[in-house]
């Protein structure tokens, strides 16, 4: 069994290292680990040292295309590398890598087909109180809209088996967390979490500038997703909406 473990990179010359050295050299059930950065676009020193530490798949892409294309782009190369598993982490070295051996053996034993990674984010300190609020907020909804227990919807840290991987179909350039979720449950590919460990921050996000720019976008995509693997639920709820509304003058005039 071959595993891949990608690394979408943006500018990470000083974190890529912290990453690469806590990977498992060897897991049970696992032929094979190999390393994959996706680059996209940095304008630093990111892919030298990569190529300095030994990096097995590096992918340059020329300009900044967004995480979600960078995702998908690892996707198609860790495929067509034959990888059985691969798993997703950040490059700025806010998951523990040393998890990676628990977060793909319900993969290897063959109780899930992705695996999230839980950050318990009511245990992170340096995260407010209100980015704790939001994290809740929006997990419980994609919960609920998906129809699976997901405790952290957002989180990167993941492992995705090859089946899973050739079904899904990554339609967002902001993320691909909440994306690849509602498909997967929509496709009933199935999901569960193990609890995982968070480093202190070594930057601020470049994905977004402050959490209410990431609720907007993650919410935009959460819909546009939602509304095409439901469309019927979603036209008849805005349908019937409306109905009612047209039906407030009718109902005063029979009053």
């Amino acid at each position: 069994m071959k595993l891949i473990i990608q690394i979408p990179c943006y500018n990470e010359e000083k974190t890529l290292p912290l990453v690469i050295k806590n990977i498992p050299q060897k897991i049970k059930g696992v032929d094979k680990i190999e390393t994959q950065i996706i680059d996209d676009g940095s304008t630093d020193q990111t892919v030298a040292v990569a190529q300095k530490l030994g990096v097995n798949h590096i992918i340059s892409l020329p300009f900044n295309r967004g995480l979600g294309n960078a995702f998908k782009i690892g996707i198609q190369n860790a495929l067509k590398n034959k990888a059985d598993i691969l798993v997703n982490t950040d490059g700025d070295n806010q998951y523990s890598s040393k998890d990676i051996t628990k977060l793909v053996e319900p993969i290897i034993n063959k109780q899930a087909q992705i695996v999230i990674g839980n950050r318990q984010t009511d245990q992170i300190n340096h995260f407010s109180l209100t980015k704790k609020i939001l994290q809740r907020i929006g997990s419980n909804t994609v919960a609920y809209l998906a129809g699976v227990q997901i405790p952290d919807a957002v989180s990167g840290f993941r492992a995705y088996s090859r089946d899973a991987l050739l079904e899904l179909n990554i339609t967002s350039e902001f993320s691909y967390v909440l994306d690849t979720i509602i498909q997967a449950a929509k496709k009933r590919i199935k999901i569960t979490s193990v609890d995982i460990k968070t480093n202190p921050p070594t930057r601020k996000s470049r994905l977004f500038n402050n959490i209410y720019e990431h609720v907007i976008k993650s919410t935009q995509n959460l819909i546009r997703v939602y509304v095409f693997y439901e469309p019927l639920k979603t036209f008849s709820f805005i349908g019937g909406f409306f109905c009612l509304v047209g039906l407030v003058p009718m109902i005063r005039f029979l009053i």
